[in-house]
């Protein structure tokens, strides 16, 4: 049955079944990652919190050709981590899998959205739709990767050294690491998704290039503010390493923009001879 022959009813029952087979691969990814957590949280979560984490040692390698860049070499870095909830450790282990359940099947739920509405599709749209999907799932991982790579490491290692006072000793816990540490990801992501938000606006007629155009420069200034605010580390070799990526999502979603409407042309006056 085609798009055109399908009835209301026949899309929603289409929509159900994404909906649960989507539902089906996530608790079976999510029962897979809370068998390997333990392994997981210890080499890739928590990672960053020690000293041998592989961006410090870039970096402090880095810093020895450059002596511009902050110092990363402080071999005793490490994170002191406490836990206050008798049931945190645990509730922890299953929302944490749930989320690595969700990062790993986005190319799933990506070609479930494709294989919805493709059928209502003509075929010349369906490739363009097709490559923004494919755009989105490489951008997704993208931002995915920065963040855990780049962004909370930086944002984790200025804010745990940053001392009020030396009375006061840095400890933190084991909710506050982990809400950190996924909502910094998870807005990488959302920015990383710029270029298919971007596209979806113009499609529906809201965005335009003009509007690229004409705030550019409010877009500048705004992007650098988001920089700081994600890293506030204060030194400009990492803000600039924030704020690049970010300017690049920018130009790039001009990309996936419509043109301007044309206005017409002003039609010559009627000859009244």
């Amino acid at each position: 049955m085609s798009a055109q022959e399908m009835s209301f009813w026949d899309h929603l029952e289409e929509l159900r079944w994404m909906l649960f087979r989507i539902i089906i691969a996530l608790v079976i990814f999510a029962v897979g990652a809370f068998f390997i957590m333990p392994w997981f949280f210890d080499n890739v979560i928590m990672a960053p919190a020690k000293s041998d984490f592989f961006l410090y040692s870039s970096l402090c390698k880095l810093s020895h050709t450059f002596s511009f860049l902050p110092d990363f070499c402080d071999n005793q870095f490490h994170v002191d981590m406490i836990n206050f909830e008798l049931t945190a450790p645990f509730m922890r282990h299953l929302s944490t899998s749930g989320w690595v359940a969700l990062v790993l099947i986005c190319p799933y739920i990506l070609f479930e959205l494709w294989r919805f509405i493709s059928p209502a599709l003509y075929e010349n749209e369906k490739k363009n739709v097709r490559m923004v999907f494919l755009l989105g799932s490489i951008m997704f991982f993208i931002g995915c990767f920065i963040g855990y790579m780049i962004i909370f490491p930086m944002t984790l290692r200025f804010l745990y050294n940053y001392s009020l006072s030396d009375i006061i000793h840095n400890q933190i816990s084991l909710d506050s690491y982990l809400d950190n540490f996924i909502s910094l990801i998870l807005i990488l992501v959302l920015v990383f998704e710029m270029p298919l938000i971007s596209w979806l606006l113009s499609q529906i007629g809201i965005l335009k290039k003009s509007f690229f155009r004409k705030y550019r420069r409010h877009a500048i200034v705004f992007l650098v503010v988001a920089a700081a605010i994600i890293t506030p580390t204060g030194d400009p070799f990492t803000l600039s390493i924030v704020f690049i990526p970010l300017y690049a999502l920018y130009e790039l979603s001009v990309l996936f923009v419509k043109d301007d409407p044309k206005e017409d042309e002003e039609e010559p006056l009627p000859n009244l001879s």
